[in-house]
């Protein structure tokens, strides 16, 4: 087996094969004293009478997560090579990477860069935000047998019929304007807002009305598969000229000759959508709060640069697998222009569809915190994401120091992703109007090195969550009665 295949395959699962936890939020963000949770739970105090970030230092925001490979899943004895691919073994890794699946398996890459950020006071505790930012988010959902037929072989589902129905796909970048207020409305409740415009760039979305495959007795793969692929792309479908199949994609180079066409195609509002966010937040006293809110309930209607690929009928596949790829009974690139070539001749394309909508991953938030001291909160965290008909739950329990805006700090443990040791940390230093602060929800405890050929790598051992967010806030007015948790 080629070694490229092991790095594709890292680059699949940590690129393409996700969903499972909160959109571009950071659990460990939540209680500390910054601006940015704000964008968690519109409702949140944030520091500072006037607050300002400039693009590209402000906030900057990653995060990978799958919830079904390791990267101790991956090399055997800690060498990579042809033949230590871990869970392709046949023994006991592989047994206990197919027990570990789910009946749906991701994994969803996000990013998000602030292009600029505002926030000002009125009065003495109207709140008012602005925040331009630039978005990523891709969503790739496969059911748990697609992954047991293609890696182990089909021995075990001969003539059975497979619903892969949860298939998911997805690639979004766009931008977002919001605009956001939060108040007091009385000496215990505080509410806040967010208006959400929306303005896609470019998108890949894969509509599925249906899918199924049949092992048949020859051990061949029968998909019946009702399938679209809508593109909103300056992009081109191209046939091959001899059989007229469609066989690449092209970016339509032609058309921007220079920064300046880049820049108008854009940042045209061409692709338009609407977003809503609201929370609030509740003081019993002192010492106990509780917390809601949702976020990004909002849609994107894509009209520009359209074009589908689409598939309605029965696609035969010669039954080989990842296994025979391992034997060495046939390569990884003839694995795959074999299944490119039945996928080819099944699927046509429409040059000029119409439109269509996506809808943003909508999370709720709740919370639950005791600040036994005024610069040490306690908090209990649960957020619930909602992608397409899959329900993704994050529990984290956090401890909080706050000490004014000069220094903020948390230690957070999160449940999510089918596992349990998320070990979470966040910092904040001020000095002067000048805020520093890095925060990650998974900190790898276990690492190990692995080899190739002469060289060397450390990787963790467990990780499969990867979040970091960094950036520079500029905070002027600080008041010390404006505390992260005011006493009321």
């Amino acid at each position: 087996m080629k070694i490229r295949f092991v790095l594709l395959l890292l680059l699949l699962t940590q690129f393409i094969a996700s969903g499972t936890v909160m959109a571009q939020t950071s659990q460990a963000l939540y209680y500390m004293n910054l601006q940015q949770r704000n964008t968690l739970n519109p409702a949140l105090r944030t520091p500072g009478r006037v607050y300002a970030g400039l693009p590209g230092i402000s906030d900057i925001s990653l995060r990978v997560d799958n919830n079904f490979l390791s990267f101790s899943d991956l090399f055997m004895n800690g060498v990579i090579s042809d033949s230590t691919f871990a869970f392709l073994e046949p023994g006991e890794d592989l047994d206990n990477f197919l027990a570990g699946l789910g009946n749906n398996n991701s994994l969803e890459p996000q990013a998000s860069v602030q292009l600029f950020g505002l926030g000002f006071t009125v009065g003495d505790d109207l709140k008012i935000t602005l925040d331009v930012t630039e978005r990523a988010d891709a969503n790739f959902v496969i059911p748990g047998d697609a992954i047991r037929i293609g890696v182990s072989g089909n021995n075990y589902s001969i003539g059975q019929e497979i619903d892969f129905s949860s298939l998911r796909a997805d690639l979004t970048w766009y931008h977002e304007i919001g605009l956001g207020a939060s108040k007091n409305i009385t000496e215990k409740l505080r509410v806040g807002a967010r208006m959400l415009i929306l303005s896609g760039v470019a998108s890949f979305y894969l509509t599925n009305n249906g899918i199924t495959l049949t092992v048949n007795d020859d051990l061949t793969h029968t998909v019946d598969a009702d399938l679209s692929l809508n593109v909103s792309a300056p992009v081109t479908f191209l046939r091959d000229e001899y059989e007229g199949v469609i066989d690449h994609i092209r970016l339509d180079e032609g058309r921007f000759e220079g920064r300046d066409d880049w820049v108008a195609y854009v940042s045209a509002m061409s692709n338009p959508g609407l977003g809503f966010e609201a929370g609030a937040e509740y003081r019993f006293n002192d010492m106990f709060s509780v917390s809601a809110a949702i976020n990004d309930l909002g849609f994107i209607k894509w009209k520009r640069d359209r074009s589908e690929i689409y598939t309605t009928t029965s696609i035969e596949f010669n039954g080989l697998t990842i296994q025979d790829v391992h034997d060495e009974s046939v390569t990884f690139d003839e694995l795959l222009n074999w299944a490119a070539d039945s996928i080819q001749n099944s699927i046509d394309l429409d040059e000029s569809p119409g439109t269509y909508t996506t809808y943003l991953p909508f999370c709720l938030t709740s919370g639950f915190s005791f600040t036994p001291v005024n610069y040490f909160t306690a908090g209990v965290l649960s957020q619930t994401r909602f992608v397409g008909q899959q329900v993704h739950e994050a529990l984290t329990l956090s401890g909080n120091f706050n000490f004014g805006s000069v220094f903020s700090t948390t230690l957070a443990y999160t449940l999510a992703n089918r596992r349990y040791d998320n070990l979470g940390f966040g910092l904040a230093v001020r000095g002067g109007f000048f805020q520093f602060y890095a925060l990650v929800d998974n900190m790898p405890l276990k690492w190990s090195r692995v080899t190739d050929g002469e060289k060397s790598y450390a990787l963790p051992v467990n990780m499969n969550l990867v979040h970091a967010r960094l950036g520079v806030n500029f905070i002027f007015g600080y008041r010390e009665k404006e505390e992260i948790l005011p006493a009321m």
